[in-house]
């Protein structure tokens, strides 16, 4: 069972990568999506963070204000570094526990720190998907309603996209129109279902 990374830069279009993955019969883990379980109200995972950052970063209910959060940490990378260490750790047990229970399928790990973790150690292939910097911040801006420079600052606390590139199996260039990327997700998905990638 091929055990798939797929990773890129923040806006580079990894998750609509990985819905083409989905859809072509892939099992989908995204990390983003345990992350953000992670920290709902009254989980451990909650209380620690609402200890290490105070109650600035919480709702009158209590919740943690993820853009709150998002301002503190990625002004700050030693703050980021502290957010990390609490919550990587349950995300890879979930992940971890994802891969026991998966059977003899195509399994992917959307995910925006792979390289940067001990995910890397997890995974037999790596796919990058990568777009220019302008097209990310663009769609950053429009999709997530962010300010460039937000977007920006939370780029610069991601190991550079040419790094990941260099680790890569395989590459999606996510730079045009979207019938494109679905070209190359098939044309991906063809080799992995083969076992093709075992001798790249």
């Amino acid at each position: 069972m091929p055990i798939v990374g797929l990773t890129g830069g923040f806006g580079a279009g990894k998750s609509y990568a990985a819905s083409i993955f989905k859809k072509l019969g892939a099992k989908v883990i995204d990390a983003d999506k345990l992350a953000h379980k992670a920290i709902r109200k009254g989980d451990a995972v909650h209380k620690r963070i609402a200890a290490v950052f105070g109650k600035s970063i919480l709702d009158p209910k209590g919740s943690i204000k993820r853009k709150a959060l998002g301002k503190i940490v990625f002004n700050d990378k030693k703050r980021l570094a502290k957010l990390n260490k609490i919550i990587h750790p349950y995300v890879i047990g979930k992940i971890k526990n994802s891969i026991k229970a998966s059977k003899n399928e195509v399994l992917i790990i959307d995910a925006p720190l792979i390289c940067e973790t001990s995910l890397s150690d997890l995974v037999n292939v790596l796919i990058v998907v990568k777009a220019s910097r302008n097209v990310r911040i663009g769609r950053c801006v429009k999709k997530l309603d962010m300010e460039k420079e937000d977007v920006c600052k939370r780029m610069a606390c991601q190991m550079p996209l040419k790094e990941k590139i260099d680790k890569a199996d395989y590459i999606i260039d996510n730079d045009g129109a979207r019938k494109e990327t679905v070209i190359q997700v098939k044309q991906i998905w063809q080799d992995l279902k083969k076992g093709a990638f075992l001798w790249r």
